[in-house]
């Protein structure tokens, strides 16, 4: 069974037992969190597409740990005007393992 849901503006497909990176939630360490915006469950040939959300549709997962992504730089140049800006970022995310879909 899979399902796609959505969390921090981006939409995952998961499976149960799967492990992402998603934007960094507020739960501690070990903690239960469910994810409600559930757009899609199927298993085999049965597929229940919500329009847009599946009614009674939830994936529960584990919060594993929390982090910051690889380092990206940002560069803004304006070439004969004397204008350079450089920076980095290093966005926050949360990984999390799936532990349960429902898909009523």
């Amino acid at each position: 069974m899979y399902a796609v849901f959505a969390t921090g503006g981006k939409q995952y497909r998961v499976e149960a037992g799967s492990v992402l990176k998603v934007e960094k939630l507020s739960a501690e360490p070990g903690a239960t969190v469910e994810f409600d915006q559930v757009m899609l469950v199927g298993s085999g040939a049965g597929l229940k597409v919500g329009a847009p959300l599946v009614s009674g549709g939830l994936v529960r997962a584990t919060v594993e740990r929390h982090g910051k992504g690889d380092k990206v730089t940002i560069v803004k140049f304006r070439r004969r005007k004397h204008y350079l800006r450089q920076g980095t970022h290093r966005q926050p995310f949360t990984e999390i393992k799936v532990t349960d879909i429902v898909g009523a």
